[in-house]
């Protein structure tokens, strides 16, 4: 059965996304922003790469732990974002961002699966 155009643009948004964060996650404490001495924080990243395949896949357990997991990511960013300069804060308000952009088409998704 085919999907529905709205299903399949909600998947490659969440899927996009979901990618564009763990990635930026990664970044932001290895290369971009590294808080001094804990460039070992950029292993948050790795719950959201462990999460890409299965929500690639279009499995629902995935993409409910991605709904459960993406608020703490946001919650941080924004907190950071907020306390931060410069540099920092900048990285940490794009995380943010994009942070919010998958859970809201994470959310569009499952609400498009639905109809």
């Amino acid at each position: 059965m085919p999907r529905a155009p709205s299903v399949v643009a909600a998947a490659r948004l969440t899927v996009a996304s979901l990618v564009a964060l763990a990635l930026l996650e990664f970044l932001w404490e290895a290369v971009l922003a590294p808080l001094p001495g804990a460039r070992w924080l950029a292993v948050k990243a790795l719950p959201l790469a462990m999460l890409v395949p299965g929500v690639a896949r279009g499995r629902r357990r995935s993409r409910q732990w991605l709904a459960l997991l993406t608020p703490c990511y946001f919650g941080e960013a924004l907190v950071r974002a907020l306390t931060e300069t410069g540099r920092h804060g900048a990285v940490a308000a794009m995380a943010a961002a994009v942070a919010a952009t998958t859970f809201v088409a994470v959310l569009v998704w499952f609400r498009a699966e639905k109809s």
